[in-house]
């Protein structure tokens, strides 16, 4: 058995995958997958939503068989979650996009593909057979932009999801910090950063520097993905509004989520039009430092879409349990993003498959405790707010 595999043995929880991910990664890099931006508070009270709803079990009931599927677009899943889009993986482990593709098809559950990953729609679509999404950036070039779109419905993606929080990039103060930038520039700073992790700079100098595959050709002579990063920034559409996303629904003709909704106006409005699902999200605590938390944002939301649509939620996901709180709250499934990054970038696949393992059995076991067996079981009555002063601050976010 491997480093690698020796680490996973000693994985019992998404922290230690995070813990084993920071040991592993140069401090910008690490940074850079788990910071948010400025302050930082809506990072932290994503995670803290989570921690100040406490449990009330109901039992004596018949938990020898747990049952964790769910139907999205007519199919069934295997559990309630899919794999948030995440970019740049490549920085952190060489392939790291294929693998989480894998761990998820593996897993049954969807896999939802950047248009900033370091892996294209038609290599991942390749690689691996299973449920794909397929997330493009609203880009000001659009014969790019919908070229994008044109590419997943011939790659055969079953869904697309458009990030609405995105029309600039969010401050990132740790990347300031750390000497991390697009385009990349070596200081002295960070290249003391990255020589400390030589066992990195060699996986990274064997396979070469990655390259955000779908968006070649978007900038000329661009290539790296830091170079393609930055091009991407400077070229997001800032005036992508409801008639760009009319075209969009009218140009796809597959299931369309609209992720990075936190008013219920905007529930109402993206159900008026035909969008399929919804994801309450923040961007992780990525963008707008001081955005509500999404599960507090969550039930307005459900309220504005009166079960039309099925509305997903995501942030702050680090346990089996926060699962089970998120559909107690009437979410229809959560998507994990971080989680999916540290085992990734710990382990490659193998800690991609080790994250969703404990995922999964985090959901199960919690399922049993609470006294129900099936996901149409978990109701808002099987949760209460802690007690004033009960909350227990998280070592991490």
């Amino acid at each position: 058995m491997d480093s690698g595999g020796l680490r996973l043995t000693r994985a019992h929880s998404i922290e230690d995958l995070r813990l084993a991910a920071q040991r592993r990664l140069p401090r910008a890099l690490y940074d850079f997958f788990d910071g948010g931006a400025e302050d930082e508070v809506s990072l932290h009270a994503n995670r803290q939503a989570f921690q100040a709803l406490r449990f009330r079990p109901q039992l004596l009931r018949n938990v020898s068989v747990i049952d964790t599927h769910r139907e999205v677009f007519g199919r069934s899943i295997a559990m309630p979650m899919a794999t948030a889009p995440t970019g740049a993986l490549g920085y952190g482990y060489p392939g790291a996009d294929v693998a989480i593709a894998k761990a998820a098809v593996a897993a049954g559950i969807p896999y939802i593909l950047s248009s900033t990953a370091t892996a294209s729609m038609e290599r991942i679509a390749k690689a691996v057979e299973g449920r794909l999404w397929f997330q493009p950036y609203t880009l000001k070039d659009k014969d790019f932009f919908f070229g994008l779109i044109r590419r997943a419905l011939a790659a055969d993606y079953e869904a697309l999801v458009i990030t609405v929080d995105l029309p600039v990039g969010g401050n990132r103060e740790r990347d300031h910090r750390n000497h991390f930038s697009v385009p990349f520039k070596f200081t002295p700073h960070n290249l003391l950063d990255f020589a400390s992790k030589p066992a990195w700079c060699w996986r990274i100098a064997r396979h070469g520097m990655p390259v955000m595959e779908n968006l070649l050709g978007l900038a000329h002579q661009q290539t790296s993905a830091s170079a393609l990063a930055s091009s991407v920034g400077r070229n997001h559409d800032t005036g992508f509004d409801w008639a760009a996303l009319q075209q969009v629904r009218d140009l796809w003709p597959r299931p369309l989520v609209l992720k990075g909704i936190l008013h219920p106006a905007d529930a109402e409005r993206a159900c008026a039009m035909g969008c399929d699902a919804l994801v309450v999200s923040n961007h992780g605590g990525r963008q707008l430092d001081g955005a509500v938390a999404t599960l507090h944002a969550l039930p307005d939301v459900l309220r504005a879409v009166r079960g039309r649509i099925p509305v997903w939620v995501d942030g702050g996901v680090r346990r089996g349990q926060d699962v089970v709180k998120a559909l107690a709250l009437g979410a229809h499934g959560v998507l994990v993003g971080r989680a999916m990054v540290f085992g990734a970038t710990a382990a490659g696949e193998a800690g991609a498959q080790r994250a969703l393992a404990i995922l999964k059995d985090e959901l199960i076991r919690t399922m049993s405790l609470c006294g129900t067996p099936s996901l149409s079981d978990i109701h808002a009555e099987l949760l209460m707010p802690a007690p004033a002063g009960g909350l227990t601050d998280s070592a991490h976010p």
